[in-house]
């Protein structure tokens, strides 16, 4: 008979290889020129990475408290069931299924084809072998040479994965580990032999910063930095997780505050603001290319290819837990709750979300609900935190291994800070464009598929 429990295999530094790995991918490949163009001052640019981390670290915190409380798998699932009921932990769980975890990796696996194709050339080509069109939707199911190798990088994840936390854990140590040093080593490289000016830290744009475009672009920093929560998902198969998740989290977050803000710093040397908002496609080959020749954008290539897959792998790791818990409360298909008998892995759960992730990526529909994710990461992220102020008001003599540092002040500020992001983005991206008779943002669809989420959750409840 199938156990629905996990095994407790994973120690610190484990967990904060899940988090460097799930944090660091495309984001900061790709989303630094929308920012300088949000934000077209370097102070206030940096400014927006500086107070990312800090707010990452205060929420890291919070979490480490909470997962230390409840050391199960799931992360905010969790802690939203015990703070405020089933109907809200389902629907974190649900954006995480639909889009936060698989719409990332979609988005994120969309690039793989193009960084191998530096060394296996024609891999990337995206000319249709076969497609076949949904009908009355707007969606098609386009077979390319790029969505093979796409596909194939991302089941060969599930494989090692689903083969137990032994293989998983040591690729993610691996890639973790060298992604950071690779990552590290090139932004020393760069201020050490290459050609940039610290001027470009202290020359502002063409046009102003205005508060609403630097709240704004909190969104994307949010996301940027998401996924520092992520040993929180695996609290289930950490030992000692009153004293280990705390590390994890600590660790893997300052690890990847110290990496952004080095690489950005490094971006700037090289480009002023207003070149940086100008950028197309991945900063960190230019950067390479404009540095150190077009041989060390090679090799960069190489790390933003490991990096993608690193972080494709630790959430193929950890979101599957999440609807691993929702299935052991009966929100989730059955099937999910069930844990490999050989292997000790949530199988079921890693398959569900790997064939969602191959037709978003079929689809092409990865990087629209990627843009969707900020908005949602942001929301959970913020009542998650402030479950903590919820479950110290109601369980005030519960054993807890750890207490968040800087209680109450650093999670209050992390929680109206989140709030802060939220109303701004709605404003932007709802209320104005309803104003204005303009198409709404990405933030107003982010609430939809959140929304979308109600009526499965009562699907699942009758079948109870």
């Amino acid at each position: 008979m199938a156990q629905s429990t996990l095994e407790r295999r994973l120690g610190p530094l484990d967990g904060a290889a899940i988090i460097v790995s799930n944090v660091i991918g495309g984001t900061i490949l790709f989303l630094p020129p929308f920012m300088a163009g949000l934000v077209p001052n370097p102070w206030l640019y940096l400014g927006l990475w500086v107070a990312g981390g800090a707010l990452a670290f205060a929420g890291a915190m919070a979490y480490a408290e909470l997962a230390a409380l409840r050391p199960k798998a799931g992360g905010e699932y969790v802690y939203l069931d015990a703070a405020y009921g089933r109907v809200a932990a389902f629907l974190t769980g649900w954006t995480s299924f639909v889009a936060g975890f698989s719409g990332a990796i979609a988005a994120n696996t969309f690039f793989i084809p193009i960084y191998l194709a530096r060394f296996v050339p024609g891999v990337d080509n995206q000319t249709p072998i076969f497609a076949l069109t949904i009908p009355y939707t707007p969606l098609t199911f386009t077979i390319s040479t790029h969505t093979l190798v796409a596909l194939a990088s991302i089941w060969l994840l599930a494989i090692i994965h689903l083969r137990g936390v032994g293989p998983g854990r040591m690729m993610m140590n691996v890639l973790a580990a060298g992604k950071v040093t690779a990552f590290m080593l090139f932004v020393l490289a760069g201020f050490a032999f290459g050609t940039g000016s610290f001027s470009n830290v202290t020359t502002a744009g063409s046009g102003g910063v205005t508060t609403t475009n630097w709240l704004f672009a909190f969104v994307p920093v949010m996301l940027a930095y998401s996924g520092w929560n992520a040993s929180a998902y695996v609290a289930e198969e950490i030992r000692d997780p009153g004293r280990n998740l705390p590390r994890s989290l600590a660790i893997g977050t300052i690890a990847v505050i110290a990496v952004y803000l080095g690489i950005n710093l490094l971006y700037l040397f090289v480009f002023s603001i207003t070149e940086l908002a100008a950028l197309k496609g991945s900063v960190l080959d230019v950067v390479a290319d404009r540095l150190l020749g077009s041989g060390a954008g090679h090799v960069m290539g190489i790390v933003s290819l490991v990096s993608l897959m690193a972080s494709n792998s630790a959430m193929t790791f950890a979101g599957p837990r999440v609807y691993f818990a929702m299935a052991r409360d009966g929100v989730f298909l059955n099937a999910a709750s069930k844990v490999h008998p050989a292997y000790k892995t949530p199988a079921f759960s890693i398959v569900a979300q790997t064939i969602w992730v191959s037709l978003l990526i079929l689809t092409g529909s990865g990087n629209a609900l990627a843009t969707y994710t900020g908005f949602s990461i942001t929301l959970f992220l913020g009542v998650a935190v402030f479950a903590l102020f919820v479950l110290r008001r109601r369980e005030p003599n519960a054993p807890r291994p750890f207490k968040a540092l800087g209680y109450p002040i650093a999670p209050a500020i992390f929680t109206i800070a989140c709030f802060v992001i939220l109303a701004n983005a709605l404003y932007t991206d709802l209320v104005k464009p309803m104003t204005a008779g303009t198409p709404v943002g990405p933030s107003a669809w982010g609430l939809l598929v959140i929304g979308l989420g109600l009526p499965v959750y009562f699907f699942f409840s009758k079948k109870k």
